[in-house]
């Protein structure tokens, strides 16, 4: 009996563009494959092939395979489509989508997108993406439903009906009542519409003095506020209360999320930008080796510690077996400080300002787990080679450096922020130096003072 092996999605999907199938087919059988397929197949082509299925697809069709492909990819391709097939696919996406897409691209690429959008249209999105990605003006979604105080519930359901296919996309969850300009003056819940008669005026019925931002709140911001209140968006005003927008929930918790992967990204050294091994060889090879190029240079500075004390080393090689041990506990110790330090940060209850603050509140711990480490440390040396000097010299080194880097990693993220460097890159390449450095300088420092002792 035998076995025929089904072709990948992404084999499949190859097949079909190497044949020039249309859009129809292709879309067809995207629509046969599930969510999680549909990504795999995608960005598993050649780029090449990625960027021709993205222009057979329907505009729209292509949008929805936009807004769940990798960032990467979707810069690279856009970038090479002819820019009227990418004009009409960025028309498709949601209004935020649009502006953190066109501020991924090239200058270049991104103004010869907008050359080929309606006059309107490029305005307000040069508009929105002026903003930054992480605060409200550049995560808020330009549509929304809006209506005059004045009209009646009835005239609000039939507009819903009679629009139904422009507003099946929004994500909507509330109704904005506008003042002549665009002021807001209330907000109405969709279920609001439901438990009144028709003819009740939606300034009747309307949330007034809803809770609003400014353009420019910072997303940490943001994401307390959705903490403190059940809402699903919150709208964007500007100085004169006009509506700009709205910020959804869903939105800002994929931001903080994209942001807590970044960091992690870039504590790992991966710096450069996002990695897929869909990508070029070389390049990822190039991007990984400037941060291992720093970090190696780092570690030949720490290692002329070592090459400093060769004698004593050599005379008390026992040393050598506790050196790695020190530097990697003291590397955890710090470490833990910097990931407490960013989560503060990052949760808005510290400040770049409260370094000293922090240092106190740090040395506590430092001085306590350094002591206890320090004893194990030293029973560990005393119980192998019989030596309580050996104990002495290992278990203080311990202990100062507990404390050494518990101070630094706790600190060091608040100085690096207040300077405009981002902690989560170089708090730890920076912490690791200076505790293997320390490290060393402490156990063969006090073995070089020692030695004789040692020896005896």
């Amino acid at each position: 009996m035998t076995t025929t092996t089904q072709p990948a999605p992404w084999e499949v999907l190859a097949g079909m563009l190497a044949e020039e199938a249309d859009g129809v087919a292709l879309e067809a059988y995207l629509d046969g494959l599930s969510d999680g397929d549909v990504v795999l197949a995608a960005s598993r082509l050649e780029h090449e092939a990625r960027t021709t299925l993205l222009a057979a697809l329907d505009p729209d069709d292509a949008a929805d395979l936009v807004e769940v492909l990798p960032e990467t990819q979707v810069v690279q391709a856009m970038e090479e489509l002819a820019p009227d097939d990418a004009a009409r696919i960025v028309e498709g996406l949601p209004s935020n989508e649009q502006a953190d897409l066109l501020g991924d691209l090239e200058e270049p690429e991104a103004e010869a997108i907008l050359a080929e959008m309606k006059p309107g249209a490029a305005l307000k999105l040069r508009r929105l993406a002026a903003y930054p990605d992480d605060v409200a003006g550049g995560l808020m979604a330009t549509e929304r439903l809006a209506y005059r105080p004045r009209r009646t519930v009835a005239e609000v359901v039939a507009d819903l009906r009679l629009h139904a296919e422009q507003y099946k996309d929004y994500d909507i969850q509330y109704i904005y009542v506008l003042a002549r300009l665009g002021r807001l003056l209330g907000v109405l819940r969709m279920r609001d519409l439901l438990l009144v008669p028709e003819t009740t005026r939606v300034r009747e019925i309307m949330l007034r003095d809803p809770d609003t931002v400014s353009p420019d709140v910072p997303l940490d911001e943001l994401r307390r506020l959705f903490e403190r209140h059940p809402y699903f968006g919150v709208p964007v005003v500007d100085e004169r209360q006009r509506l700009l927008g709205v910020v959804h929930k869903s939105d800002v918790e994929e931001a903080v999320a994209e942001r807590t992967e970044r960091d992690f990204q870039r504590a790992q050294g991966v710096v450069s930008g996002e990695e897929l091994r869909s990508m070029p060889l070389l390049l990822r090879a190039r991007r990984r080796l400037g941060w291992l190029t720093i970090n190696i240079v780092l570690n030949i500075l720490a290692a002329t510690v070592i090459a400093a004390h060769e004698d004593t080393l050599s005379a008390v090689i026992a040393l050598a077996v506790f050196l790695p041990i020190i530097s990697d506990m003291s590397g955890c110790s710090g470490n833990q400080a910097v990931a407490v330090t960013l989560r503060e940060l990052s949760l808005g209850v510290i400040v770049p300002t409260e370094a000293r603050r922090v240092w106190r509140k740090e040395i506590g711990v430092g001085l306590i787990n350094g002591v206890l480490l320090g004893l194990l440390v030293a029973l560990a040396a005393y119980a192998w080679k019989g030596n309580a000097w050996l104990g002495l010299v290992v278990g203080t080194a311990m202990a100062v450096n507990t404390v050494v880097a518990v101070s630094l990693g706790g600190t060091v993220p608040l100085i690096l922020r207040r300077a405009g460097v981002d902690p989560a890159l170089a708090s730890g390449p920076l912490l690791t130096t200076v505790t293997d450095m320390l490290g060393f300088l402490l156990v063969l420092g006090l073995a070089s003072l020692w030695l004789t002792r040692l020896l005896g």
